[in-house]
Parts: C-alpha cells; sequence; structure tokens
C-alpha cells in the first residue's frame, strides 16, 4: 500500500480519526472513497483507514443505506478470506452513520480475533444520537507493508529501458515466480473464499516482502530489496467484491485482470496466460473447477472482441 502520502484533516474524517495525533496521511483518493494510513491502539501498528464519503447527489437515507451495505459487504468479505487464509488485509474495525439516528454500531476488534469481528459485522444496526460528520462510513484495516505487482513491474521496466544490470535469465524466471503466485492467489479466493474480486488489476496486487524473501545470492546483489518480486501475495480493495461461485463471475475477473496487464504490462503480456491463468502452481492448479473457468473465459474473451469490434 505504499504511496505519496500527505497529512489530511479538510476531508471532514469521522471520529475518532478527526483529531487523532499525528493526523492521517493521505495515500489515495477515488470516486467511491478515500484511503488514508493512521494507526491502530498505538503508534506502532500502522493501520489503513478507508473512507466512504456520503454522497451529496442522493437521497440522505438512501445514501446511509447503499455505504452501510457496501462497508459491510466488503468487511465480511475480508474477513471470511482471512479466516480461510487468503491473503487480505485484516479487518481492525467499521463505522457507519446510522439510518438517521447517527453513528451505527461497527466491529472493532483485531486481526487475531477475525472470527469474532465477523460476528459482529453481521450484527452491526444504527444506534446513537449524533449527526453525522461528512463521512457516511470507514473500514480499518491491517497496513500491507509492500508495494503493489504495477509499481514493482514498471519500475523494473523502466530500469531495464536506462540500461540498468538488472535483467537476465534469472529476472525472468523471478517475474513468472510472480505471475504463478499471482495466479493461485486468485484461484484460492474464488475457490476457497467463493468471493469474485470486481476489479482486478495488478495495482489491486500487493506483494509483502518476507523475512527472508526467498531470493537468490546473485538476485539479492541485482536488485534492490524495495524491487524484489518475492514475498507473499496480499489482494486488497474489495469494494466492489461479491461473494458468488459462478464460473462466469470467475472468468469476468480474470479477463478483467488479462486486460488490465495487456494495457499496464506489455512486457509481461506474452507470459500472463502461460503463468497466470495455466500454470500448475497458478491458477489452473488452485482448484478442480478452473478447467471450467478458463473454458468460460475463452467465451468472455469472444464477447470482448466482438464488442471492440462494434464499438
Amino acid at each position: 500500500m505504499s504511496s505519496q502520502s500527505e497529512p489530511i484533516y479538510p476531508l471532514h474524517l469521522p471520529p475518532p480519526f478527526h483529531k487523532i495525533s499525528p493526523p492521517p496521511l493521505l495515500v489515495t483518493q477515488g470516486a467511491e472513497g478515500h484511503l488514508l494510513k493512521t494507526v491502530f491502539l498505538d503508534s506502532n501498528t500502522p493501520a489503513a483507514l478507508k473512507v466512504r464519503p456520503s454522497k451529496q447527489y442522493r437521497h440522505p437515507t438512501l445514501d446511509r443505506r447503499l455505504t452501510k451495505q457496501r462497508v459491510l459487504a466488503e468487511a465480511r468479505i475480508l474477513v471470511k478470506l482471512g479466516n480461510l487464509v487468503v491473503g487480505v488485509p485484516g479487518v481492525y474495525g467499521l463505522d457507519w452513520v446510522g439510518e438517521g439516528k447517527g453513528t451505527g454500531k461497527g466491529s472493532r476488534s483485531g486481526k487475531e480475533e477475525t472470527g469474532s469481528v465477523g460476528a459482529e459485522v453481521g450484527e452491526g444496526s444504527g444506534e446513537g444520537s449524533g449527526e453525522g460528520s461528512g463521512a457516511g462510513a470507514w473500514l480499518l484495516m491491517e497496513w500491507i507493508e509492500g508495494r503493489s505487482v504495477k509499481q514493482l513491474l514498471q519500475e523494473r521496466d523502466r530500469l531495464e529501458k536506462a540500461g540498468a544490470d538488472l535483467v537476465g535469465l534469472a529476472d525472468e524466471e523471478a517475474v513468472r515466480r510472480l505471475l504463478r503466485r499471482v495466479g493461485r492467489a486468485v484461484g484460492e479466493m474464488h475457490s476457497v473464499g467463493g468471493v469474485v474480486h470486481g476489479d482486478l488489476t495488478s495495482s489491486n496486487i500487493m506483494v509483502r516482502p518476507t523475512s527472508q524473501g526467498g531470493k537468490t545470492d546473485g538476485e539479492a546483489h541485482a536488485v534492490d530489496q524495495d524491487l524484489s518480486l518475492e514475498g507473499e501475495i496480499v489482494l486488497i480493495d474489495f469494494g466492489l467484491a461479491t461473494q458468488s461461485i459462478q464460473d462466469e463471475d470467475r472468468a469476468v475477473d480474470l479477463y478483467v485482470l488479462e486486460r488490465a496487464f495487456g494495457s499496464t504490462h506489455p512486457r509481461q503480456e506474452g507470459m500472463f496466460a502461460e503463468e497466470v491463468l495455466e500454470s500448475q502452481d497458478g491458477y489452473r492448479g488452485s482448484f478442480k473447477g478452473s478447467r471450467v473457468v478458463l473454458k468460460r473465459l475463452e467465451e468472455v474473451r469472444l464477447r470482448g472482441r466482438k464488442r471492440s469490434m462494434v464499438g
């Protein structure tokens, strides 16, 4: 979740984040919400705060209900996947503006208690007597150290173009290992978790460095630690995710990722099908039903090409 950050107060942050010191750092800002870096319980535990502001163009009652439903759905999916040992951020807590009654009653628990978080998330209900602060809901999650697959691949491509002594057979194999791990992580999300991400791009796939990193001595000297491709794959940003076991939905998820790789990482596009999709260490080998999903993916590709031709 690394990115350029700046202190932020003017976003009308919800309690208890509107007065904490040091202030949260803005990481990214999107149409549906803002991602900030803050702390959880003490200054030594970094956390990711996702704020969903209220939408002024929507009717207040509808806005509160939609915002509550979406933050709860995202939290439930994260808790479910975390309990199934799929690489996702842990949930620390959440809250929302209640149904015309102020703040909602969300879960407040650490990652080590995700089971109880799941129960509380399912039971949250609007209550209280305060007024909303301008932020419709917030979700506090584990902060994932590391860089996104997009950042890593683009930076290594940039260094390669600049003539850095970085790329060779060993480096290509490191990229292939990374792609296989991405495929397996997506397969586990689809099969074990029964979840479809809805916005699979290389920006939403993090590489969390491990203590050893699994690197060879040669690569350790050739590549800066920040550019290592070794580490745990962590999927983030489940704001558009749904719980589904439909092969069509899974195939569309893969198609979105495939198109994203084709446009963002043209140098690795040729490896995508071989490593992410077809490898036994990637998606195909992650669960028994992958063959049907990959077959359906071919049909989704054909539909996508027809739409491109028609415009």
